[in-house]
């Protein structure tokens, strides 16, 4: 561990790990750890998924999903964003044409 890390213990399904992190990283790690454990038993707790590695595997193929369904939506709003703005810029440019042929 390099001087600029920090140890912090996570803890998931009841086993502790030590991991490091920047300091001010600490917060996200243990936000990220407590979403794992919350996706972890809640895989665990519905029985269909036997063995910690399936279960951890779920889990993360889980995580991966949610956050790809997030970008996408983030994505499609970003793209919506740009389109209006052009808009607004064309119509700026049209006002400032059709000023300009007012005062020839």
């Amino acid at each position: 561990m390099t001087k600029d890390q920090k140890a912090v213990n996570i803890k998931i399904l009841d086993k502790e790990f030590g991991v490091s992190c920047p300091p001010e990283e600490e917060q996200e790690l243990l936000n990220s750890a407590r979403l794992v454990d919350t996706k972890m038993r809640e895989i665990r707790q519905s029985g269909k998924i036997v063995g910690m590695d399936r279960i951890a595997v779920m889990a993360a193929l889980n995580i991966a999903h949610e956050l790809i369904k997030a970008q996408n939506e983030l994505s499609k709003h970003g793209d919506g964003a740009e389109k209006q703005l052009a808009r607004i810029h064309e119509k700026i440019e049209l006002a400032l044409a059709e000023a300009r042929q007012m005062d020839l």
